[in-house]
């Protein structure tokens, strides 16, 4: 497809970039059950970044929006990045991954039509089918590779062993 506003050059399909938030309070994870692109799949709090935001504005925005949770942006930390594709929706993402264990309020289902549910889930009990990108991020499909468990870089009560835990639990 060809367009004036490239000068005539073919259309470079959009890659839309966003944020996922791991947000952990006593052993748990924050989740939500999407209700659109992926209904019925179980992800963190997210979304797209809008223009000119930065990451971990749209980070605290998104976890706010979603769950009515609030989160300081300066409590995340940058996890990774995930590289996001569903074919059969021609759908692109990159997904820049946070992380938290301080949060404050109750989670609820602020956007009823966007999300279907919301809590908080311990490893035991966590839900699928899971959202793609979480799903990536859970497998170890993240840039720069996830640190295993236990070698200096990860705390114990860190949101990383749930997560292990989790990528364990969905791996089989």
């Amino acid at each position: 497809m060809e367009s004036e506003a490239t000068g005539g050059r073919p259309r470079r399909p959009n890659v839309g970039v966003g944020v996922g938030v791991l947000v952990t309070r006593d052993g748990a994870l924050l989740l939500v059950r999407r209700a659109y692109h992926g209904a019925g799949t179980w992800a963190t709090p997210g979304g797209y970044l809008d223009q000119g935001e930065a990451p971990e504005a749209c980070a605290v925005r998104e976890v706010r929006e979603e769950t009515g949770v609030a989160i300081a942006p300066g409590d995340l930390s940058f996890r990774g990045i995930t590289n996001d594709v569903w074919p059969e929706d021609h759908r692109h993402s990159v997904t820049l991954w946070f992380a938290t264990e301080r949060s404050q309020g109750d989670a609820w289902l602020a956007q009823p039509d966007e999300s279907a549910a919301v809590g908080w889930f311990p490893p035991e009990e966590f839900p699928g089918p899971l959202y793609r990108s979480l799903e990536n991020y859970l497998a170890g499909r993240v840039s720069p590779p996830l640190p295993a468990v236990g070698t200096g870089g990860v705390d114990g009560a860190d949101a990383w062993k749930a997560h292990r835990v989790l990528a364990r639990a969905v791996q089989g």
